[in-house]
């Protein structure tokens, strides 16, 4: 057989990886140790030049299906993991057949959710992590994407100021249509539900689930939430012909949720009484669309939103409401945001990306204020912020791996002031 590689000109440093080994027997220099969510089949990181990247071993037509289907989910807008390439014909010393391999982008700051659970977390977080699974459920079915295995194991989650944000990372048994039916919908939905069960059950008989979250009803709960948001994003409205302000209720709902309206489909009943509206929703992504317009600077959809609410406020203490909202962002950047930002010692840079620690300086800002019974500005907040809370979290970057394991005491992974529980 003859080793063949299908991916971008730049990629060309694949080739100095030892294919003709199986991926199991890969020597220790090769690889870079990051922490893995469980998975059918053998997967190691590995640093090609300024990245690193997952690869995992899988049958010949399941590597290229599954290439493809993340190359187009990309192009899409959906959030997953890139895919950068296929490695077919591969044979081992005696030339014996191996497995073909799928080559990845690791999604820098990301976690497997065991990650996150190598210490017990709080209800809460347990069910932002799965309402974060449920949004990305929802925005790959209006693609017309059909997972066939959602899963905690299938996704990994970054932080979202004070949320998180969930990305597909295993797309082998998907299929992408034009319009998914409701039965493919329920199928998808109903999947989720069975996996969630199980991996919480997994958790809690190893000891890493609060006592105080049931996995079924957890689990269970997933089919409401996803019901919930799919109606505020696709469902018809009702309402009398007099309460069309109404209209502008659910296009700021949406919004708020992240979504662009491209435009409504409204039809008013014969004797003019009642009104029917329904949304024809773009894409999420709405908050983080205004903030890399305005400043160039790219997060998340719940960290956008909070920069811009900063944003915002800086525009009111400034009396600048009148002038234009470019050169005001532009000003804020360098007058706030890099301020902050160049604060972090460099020792201290691969803790969180540089929103996330934005916005957990505002609400240690808001912490210390509360205190102290006034404002205890900008600079005192952060360098509290940095001594008192950022050196004493792990680094969550590419070396994230080496550092986790299971603390003396139980912290919840997204408070910005990561105080022990009581």
């Amino acid at each position: 057989m003859v080793l063949q590689i299908i991916a971008a000109p730049q990629q060309s440093l694949l080739l100095d990886l030892p294919w003709s080994s199986p991926l199991e027997h890969w020597p220790a220099e090769s690889l870079v140790t990051l922490p893995r969510g469980i998975s059918r089949h053998v997967v190691r990181f590995v640093r090609l030049g300024e990245q690193v990247c997952a690869v995992k071993e899988v049958p010949a037509h399941l590597a290229d299906h599954e290439y493809r289907l993340l190359r187009q989910l990309s192009r899409m807008g959906v959030p997953c993991v890139e895919g950068v390439g296929i490695v077919t014909g591969r044979t081992d010393a005696a030339g014996r057949e191996l497995e073909s391999a799928l080559v990845t982008q690791h999604l820098q700051f990301s976690l497997p959710y065991r990650a996150l659970f190598s210490h017990t977390l709080r209800p809460d977080t347990v069910n932002r992590l799965t309402d974060a699974l449920v949004a990305l459920l929802v925005r790959l079915h209006l693609v017309g994407f059909m997972w066939g295995d959602c899963s905690l194991s299938n996704t990994l989650f970054r932080r979202d100021a004070g949320a998180f944000a969930a990305y597909l990372v295993d797309a082998e048994t998907g299929e992408l249509h034009g319009e998914l039916s409701d039965g493919q919908r329920a199928y998808d939905v109903e999947i989720a539900r069975i996996n969630i069960a199980g991996e919480l059950m997994d958790l809690q008989a190893g000891g890493l689930l609060h006592e105080s979250v049931d996995p079924v009803e957890t689990a269970n709960a997933i089919a409401a939430r996803y019901a919930g948001l799919w109606f505020e994003l696709r469902g018809r409205e009702v309402f009398e012909v007099g309460e069309r302000f109404r209209i502008d209720a659910r296009m700021r709902r949406l919004n708020e949720l992240g979504f662009d309206v491209a435009e409504l489909q409204v039809i008013t009943d014969l004797d003019g009484q009642t009104v029917q509206i329904e949304p024809k929703v773009v894409d999420a992504g709405h908050h983080s669309r205004r903030l890399l317009r305005l400043t160039g600077l790219d997060a998340e959809e719940n960290q956008a939103r909070r920069l811009l609410n900063d944003l915002d406020a800086y525009r009111a203490a400034a009396g600048r409401q009148a002038d234009d909202e470019e050169i005001v962002a532009h000003e804020w950047v360098s007058n706030v945001f890099e301020v902050v930002v160049r604060a972090v010692p460099r020792e201290l840079r691969g803790k969180l990306e540089p929103a996330e620690i934005f916005h957990e300086v505002l609400e240690h800002r808001w912490f210390l204020s509360e205190r102290a019974g006034q404002d205890v500005g900008l600079t005192a907040a952060v360098d509290s912020y940095i001594t008192n809370v950022l050196s004493r979290k792990p680094d969550e970057a590419a070396v994230l791996g080496s550092r986790i394991g299971i603390p003396t005491v139980e912290y919840d992974v997204i408070d910005g002031e990561a105080e022990p529980e009581g």
